[in-house]
């Protein structure tokens, strides 16, 4: 039975759910394209109401804050109905459960917003923080720790499980509150809070993934230190040597000089030295092997929850690369049946690979047919953009690297992306190369059209031969371009090709 029986091919329905989210630092609406595995943001804003300003030290949610988030709810109320979303999740987390006034601005809250709002507790908000680092990236191994303006959660994630976890007082908002503004001050109550962290000692050569707007601008700055090639936040890692370094230097910095960083959003300047130095302050009394951006967090984690157990099973990259291939590819059959022509010279068929290999060629499959609309001069650079930038999850930066090259080498891209190539081995790029081989013989094979590839063998012969057999009834497929494919691809084996007619 193949991996895809039971995939529907029809285009992905457009069933829109909304998530509000009401934190220390912002209220922020996150509407997506449907309660899938993979859900992809169709629109994103927040309104930065500093809720939590002040709560450390007075108690109380401040009145100008309220303010601003019942003008930004009913805004969203409007906004969602507008779009569709037809369910709408809405959670609270530090400030609103912290508060002696929490309970009267959720009661406001629930009239703007015209449904009803969950407040989290610190083990619900680490849960689901903890769930969406799962939702991402499947095969964590770690602590997930999820930094909003009023606290720290930090939960172990193993084998796509949970553990215990802990909720920590260290937001940027309440550690300026609670130290004065003094970062020297912060830094002191941070390494209390740590000292009596007794999950720190589980991240031992374990990666640290980190949740949270701050933490993906300081990954956005090393980035541009770096001249990083591929301008995705997810799963990008950082050594906890250069973590260090980077967050140790942020904490450092004034809010007037942040300003003039370029990568730095202006709303965070003044809580991005704060946000820097717990992570500093947290690697200094840990020794994890990396830190790993995940931007995946609470919103995303509440959806994954709501999901049934077979589709927070299936594969997150696999279900993301079929949902553009049912969207762009000519057929999504085809691809299927590219996905089953190729497993003729994999695995049983002499050619040998891990289950990781296996997993990103048929994910290329799924892919290799997405640049069709394009200019035919522009298709290999238009599917390298595509894939490279999309908002996939569960595959790490060298994957989506060979994924991007397999599809535009298969539209003869000629000239390689020295940027890009740096961030693969050698074994991937040849090993991209010599799929987008066998893409090119399958697609002048089959027009792109289902139907015709389960009906043409290909394997290897005998004397070191690559053989492709037409049926009868398909000779008249053979010719110039089919045996100019074949020897190319023949050639990447070390074989020669041989076109057999069958019966």
């Amino acid at each position: 039975m193949s991996w895809h029986k039971g995939f529907r091919t029809e285009p992905p329905k457009y069933r829109p759910v909304a998530v509000v989210d009401i934190g220390s630092n912002s209220v922020r609406l996150v509407v997506y394209d449907g309660l899938r595995r993979s859900p992809y943001p169709i629109f994103n804003e927040k309104i930065l109401c500093g809720l939590g300003r002040g709560v450390a030290t007075k108690g109380k949610l401040n009145d100008e804050g309220m303010a601003r988030a019942f003008a930004a709810l009913k805004r969203f109320r409007t906004l969602a109905r507008q779009i569709g979303a037809k369910q709408v999740y809405a959670l609270a987390t530090a400030a609103a459960r912290e508060a002696t006034n929490g309970d009267q601005f959720i009661a406001r809250a629930e009239k703007a917003l015209g449904c009803n709002i969950s407040v989290l507790s610190g083990k619900e908000e680490a849960r689901y923080a903890a769930l969406g680092v799962m939702a991402g990236i499947p095969e964590a191994d770690g602590i997930a720790g999820d930094l909003g303006g009023g606290s720290l959660e930090l939960i172990d994630v193993k084998d796509g499980k949970l553990r215990d976890g802990v909720t920590l007082p260290l937001g940027p908002l309440r550690l300026i509150d609670m130290s004065g503004g003094s970062i020297e001050r912060a830094k002191v109550i941070v390494d209390e809070a740590f000292a009596k962290t007794d999950i720190l000692k589980r991240l031992k050569s374990r990666s640290f993934y980190a949740v949270g707007g701050t933490w993906r601008n300081l990954a956005k700055l090393h980035m541009a230190q770096s001249h990083y090639p591929l301008h995705v936040l997810h799963c990008y890692r950082l050594q906890r040597q250069q973590a260090m370094s980077l967050s140790g230097l942020v904490s450092g910095l004034s809010a007037n000089s942040l300003k003039e960083v370029r990568e730095v959003s202006k709303s965070r300047t003044d809580t991005m030295p704060y946000g820097a130095l717990v992570l500093e302050r947290l690697l200094a009394n840990s020794e994890p092997s990396a830190v790993e951006i995940s931007v995946y967090g609470v919103r995303e984690g509440l959806l994954f929850s709501k999901l049934p157990v077979r589709k927070r099973d299936s594969d997150a990259l696999l279900s993301s690369c079929w949902d553009f291939a049912r969207r762009y590819a000519r057929s999504p059959e085809h691809e299927l049946e590219l996905c089953d022509w190729t497993d003729q010279l994999f695995g049983a068929g002499v050619l040998k690979e891990t289950e990781e290999q296996k997993r990103l060629r048929y994910a290329a499959c799924l892919l290799a047919d997405i640049g069709w609309r394009a200019h035919p001069d522009y298709r290999a650079e238009r599917s390298l953009g595509m894939i490279s930038q999309a908002a996939f999850v569960g595959i790490d930066h060298p994957g989506r690297v060979f994924l991007a090259l397999t599809v535009f080498y298969r539209y003869d891209g000629e000239n390689d992306d020295d940027n890009l190539t740096r961030l693969i081995d050698d074994e991937a790029h040849q090993r991209a190369h010599l799929l987008s081989s066998i893409f090119r013989l399958a697609y002048i094979l089959s027009a792109a059209m289902p139907g015709m590839l389960p009906k043409i063998g290909l394997k290897f012969g005998d004397n070191r031969t690559l053989v492709l057999t037409l049926p009868k009834k398909l000779a008249d497929l053979g010719g110039e371009r089919i045996d100019k494919r074949l020897a190319g691809l023949a050639a990447e084996l070390g074989r020669t090709g041989k076109v057999v007619i069958g019966s």
